[in-house]
């Protein structure tokens, strides 16, 4: 790509994944910054920027991975070192943004992601670049931009070029939350759309946190009534609170026929697979001849590629937004869609001081 800038451009890499770095300059025709970032005895991250920084554009090229703790730290100090040479700017290309998931209220816990934000932010960083968000609100967490880049072009052209027989596929949502991704791929596709309801059996640890306990109720009382003693209530009569009634939680079934065509189950990260594992099963026995799992990020934790590896799905196809060679290696059903274009043209276009609009062509909310 031709780089016509106003100031030098310069991409610094983390460990996370130096192969997506090394991809991205490539395609900008850049080399890769002259850093070390390493973990001394103690684990402790140090980083150091063996080139000048002083009034240049500093892209840092770091993903979340299952080391996620080490990669934010490696983030944070790598733009803080920036941020103290005097960078003009520093944007953060960060193709999985860790700790997305949790970015909502959960029983006695906090939102991580807020938290993060605000570590980014102070470390030095002046925009992100990231890709799928499992939540989008997480951009309204930031100061200043966030452009949350798309993977499914290049997934839907992989679907058309490289799944025979496409047109009798189907396009599968795991569940309520994905409909609206699933939705947009089947519209895109002009394929029909098939849905997942209903939930497996919560492991106890998630059903049980102690607020559903009944109030403690005095041996031999048949009622608590409300008691005063002076300005302080020490009861109250609970007993006339309307009863709340437990949600019921239908087996996993298929709404949508299935039935002698190929599934094609949409989501936008694959982590943990019993899930999937269970769909797929489900959608074999509705009638599917072939499942295929389509995803951005393929995290691929625990024992996942060797039970993909026995189940009956038949090709699981993610992004290279998180590094999976060595599952790969565990998996012959993994196949790798090559992103690295876009962030670099997202680099090129911020670089030249262009708009982002032209990558977001086609591309819908709910994507």
């Amino acid at each position: 790509m031709d780089i016509t800038c106003r100031t030098p451009i310069l991409v610094l890499s983390g460990n996370s994944h130096p192969e997506l770095t090394k991809l991205i300059c490539q395609r900008l025709d850049v080399p890769i910054a002259n850093c070390s970032v390493l973990h001394n005895t103690s684990r402790e991250t140090q980083v150091e920027i063996k080139q000048t920084v002083r009034a240049r554009d500093v892209y840092i090229v770091q993903t979340g991975t299952k080391n996620v703790n080490d990669d934010i730290m490696e983030l944070l100090i790598l733009a803080y070192a920036c941020k103290t040479s005097c960078a003009r700017s520093i944007i953060g290309v960060i193709p999985y943004l860790p700790y997305c998931k949790q970015s909502k209220m959960r029983k006695r816990g906090c939102v991580v992601s807020r938290l993060l934000a605000d570590m980014i932010q102070k470390s030095g960083f002046t925009q992100l670049i990231t890709m799928d968000l499992r939540y989008k609100e997480i951009q309204g967490f930031y100061s200043f931009p966030v452009d949350n880049l798309r993977a499914s072009s290049y997934l839907i052209q992989y679907i058309r070029e490289s799944i025979p027989d496409y047109r009798n596929s189907v396009i599968v949502s795991k569940n309520a939350n994905s409909v609206k991704r699933a939705s947009s791929y089947a519209e895109r596709l002009q394929l029909p759309l098939a849905v997942i309801h209903g939930e497996e059996k919560l492991a106890e640890h998630d059903t049980d946190d102690g607020r559903t306990s009944p109030p403690l109720v005095d041996s031999g009382t048949e009622s608590i009534t409300s008691l005063h003693v002076g300005s302080r209530i020490t009861h109250i009569d609970v007993h006339n609170l309307p009863v709340l009634i437990p949600k019921e939680k239908p087996p996993l079934h298929v709404v949508g026929d299935v039935g002698g065509k190929i599934a094609i189950v949409v989501d936008d990260l694959i982590d943990e697979v019993e899930s999937y594992v269970s769909v797929a099963e489900l959608l074999h026995d509705c009638g599917a001849y072939k499942v295929f799992v389509v995803a951005t990020h393929g995290l691929l934790s625990k024992d996942a590629p060797q039970l993909i590896q026995d189940s009956y799905i038949d090709e699981v196809i993610v992004t290279n937004t998180v590094p999976h060679d060595v599952q790969k290696l565990q998996c012959s059903k993994i196949r790798t869609v090559d992103v690295s274009v876009l962030f670099a043209e997202a680099i090129r276009r911020i670089h030249n001081r262009e708009s982002m609009s032209y990558l977001f062509r086609h591309i819908t909310t709910t994507d």
